[in-house]
């Protein structure tokens, strides 16, 4: 992931917040082997520590690429919105001359990948898991020797991911002036679709930190 110096994210409080706020959904990365394109799954995890927690279903095919080369990433991306052309014309210049972009918040964590296959701690794994998702406590006790949960246990796998490094992009003009930032964020609120609104929270919540841009 390609980061200018302005994307950057200000410190790890801002990452770690960030991900705190309920993204926890992202794209696990995986080498694939020999020949074969990589593997990429879809899931929920639970940020635990310098680890990240995820199971996923023993049919899985990414289990043999994981155990061929444990080294992964896995990505977040969120409050991302597509900005219009007319919208970043500098002042002075025809409208249709401005150049369209992305807005978003990226975090990819460079991770050394860990199967559990032992009952007991995919049960632990999960327990962690309900704790995140469903902090109420509304489910059955998950215990590998119990249903319904013990019997499900062995059509699962679970993953711990170890974090190695973080790498987080907030792509939202911050080396344009004030005024266009303002401008694009109001647009976005008053636009509303998508994460339009998200995506204007986060470029007015940088701009309240970085001000103009000092390279």
């Amino acid at each position: 992931m390609f980061i200018q110096p302005w994307d950057a994210a200000l410190d790890e409080a801002e990452w770690q917040t960030w991900i705190a706020e309920g993204h926890d959904f992202g794209l696990l990365s995986v080498n694939g082997l020999p020949g074969h394109a990589p593997t990429t799954v879809p899931t929920h995890f639970v940020p635990d520590g310098n680890r990240l927690l995820i199971h996923l279903a023993r049919p899985n095919p990414v289990w043999e690429s994981l155990e061929h080369d444990p080294n992964v990433t896995f990505t977040v991306i969120g409050d991302y919105a597509f900005v219009p052309g007319p919208w970043r014309a500098a002042p002075g210049t025809r409208p249709t001359d401005g150049v369209p972009t992305s807005y978003y918040t990226a975090v990819q964590f460079g991770c050394h990948a860990r199967i559990v296959d032992n009952p007991e701690a995919k049960a632990e794994l999960l327990r962690r898991q309900m704790v995140h998702f469903q902090p109420d406590g509304d489910h059955a006790p998950v215990a590998a020797d119990q249903p319904p949960y013990g019997r499900m246990l062995p059509g699962i796998r679970g993953l711990v991911l170890d974090v190695k490094e973080v790498r987080a992009k907030y792509k939202y003009d911050d080396h344009k002036p004030v005024e266009h930032r303002t401008g694009v964020a109001d647009r976005l609120t008053s636009r509303g679709e998508g994460l339009d609104v998200p995506a204007a929270d986060q470029q007015r919540r940088r701009l309240d930190r970085i001000g103009p841009w000092k390279p």
